[in-house]
């Protein structure tokens, strides 16, 4: 393992770090496996988003005893209300699922304190002047957490808030896909399949422009959907239309100016001894510019799994079911072997009641409420 300088932060983190995403729902015997075996591998940097309280206990009680050999980058307005992930601004929420944090990993203190998922520039401009800064301000004035940072998909947005130096740390969505756009497209463009051309392989400006300003503050990035949801690993599903390796996303991303840490998802042990072996490999075997040469572009709205189009009012978890339905679209299984899964949820795509408020808040331009249909024909409900 390799570690790097946390911008200012005085902390150390290794430049693989773990994202505990993909450990929600799994059972507490898998959770502790993967938190013991990255640990064993180096990994000192976690990062945990999500809301769910079980998998909070889980990682607590993994991390029991264990606190201070690692680092935590916990969020601050990401909820759970009426059992769904929720994004919220309100003071008092945010105030009752930190402590929520808190107590379920079993710790009196977070790492670095990720105000969550801001996108818009209005909306960061809105917060700047909340009572939940100020809550913000205070926790770190308590040192209940040691660095304010903030979770982002845009470029604009996030450089506003690097350049306001409230932040420490920014959590970015790094990958090629997203860094190769056309300046004149937008993630929305490059989900709804319009033709774009990649040949150039330039960073697009506004993003080239973000990292070179964390550079010159010292806001460490650290770095999520470097593999853009796994869609970078196969040709046929990659937004560019090329096939890379877990390898050649990592070296690109921590290439990039000002990025600390990858923070990538790992759901078995296995995977965690899949992804330190990026430091053995070779240096052609990471090298990424002879995949990303003369890449062509093609999308038809990709999830990236994330969740952040909720809360659905119909109660769907709307990553889960597009995950099946990628199962059978994407990676070619049988409707039936997928079915049992899709319908023991609570909730279907056939529960959809289009409303279309997952669209508004999607990151990523994904057509969801199509997306809903189209799973309903495959598994008939």
């Amino acid at each position: 393992m390799k570690y790097r300088k946390l911008g200012r932060t005085g902390m150390t983190v290794s430049e693989i770090s773990l994202g505990c995403e993909h450990l929600q729902g799994k059972s507490y015997e898998t959770v502790k496996s993967v938190i013991d075996r990255a640990r064993m591998a180096g990994v000192n940097f976690l990062d945990v988003f999500m809301s769910e309280p079980q998998v909070r206990t889980d990682i607590g009680r993994a991390l029991a005893g264990k606190r201070q050999s690692v680092m935590i980058q916990g969020h601050i307005g990401a909820c759970w209300v009426n059992g769904q992930y929720q994004v919220s601004r309100d003071l008092e929420k945010c105030k009752f699922f930190f402590e929520d944090l808190l107590t379920r990993l079993q710790t009196d203190y977070i790492d670095v304190g990720m105000i969550h998922f801001l996108d818009k520039p209005e909306e960061w401009d809105a917060f700047v002047h909340s009572e939940t800064m100020e809550y913000v301000r205070q926790l770190r004035a308590s040192m209940k957490i040691r660095a304010v940072g903030l979770s982002c998909h845009d470029p604009i947005t996030a450089k506003k808030a690097v350049d306001s130096g409230l932040i420490n740390v920014l959590m970015f969505s790094i990958n090629p896909a997203y860094d190769l756009m056309p300046k004149e497209h937008s993630l929305i463009d490059m989900f709804e399949g319009k033709a774009l051309d990649f040949s150039a392989c330039t960073p697009e400006p506004a993003r080239a422009e973000l990292y070179r300003a964390c550079e010159e503050k010292g806001v460490a990035i650290t770095v999520m959907k470097s593999l853009a949801a796994g869609t970078l690993l196969s040709r046929e599903r990659s937004p560019l239309g090329v096939e890379m390796t877990v390898g050649q996303c990592l070296r690109y991303a921590l290439t990039r100016p000002a990025v600390d840490a990858v923070m990538l998802g790992m759901q078995t042990p296995e995977e965690v001894d899949q992804a330190v072996q990026y430091f053995d490999l070779p240096e052609e075997a990471t090298d990424y510019a002879a995949a990303l040469a003369g890449v062509r572009m093609f999308a038809d709205g990709r999830c990236m799994y994330c969740n952040h189009c909720l809360p659905c009012p119909a109660g769907i978890d709307i990553a889960a079911v597009n995950k099946y339905l990628d199962l059978v679209q994407l990676d070619g299984k049988a409707p039936e072997s997928v079915a049992g899964h899709y319908l023991s949820m609570k909730a279907t795509g056939g529960d959809c009641i289009a409303c279309g408020a997952c669209e508004k808040r999607c990151p990523f331009g994904v057509q969801t409420v199509k997306r809903m249909a189209r799973a309903r024909e495959v598994f008939g409900a």
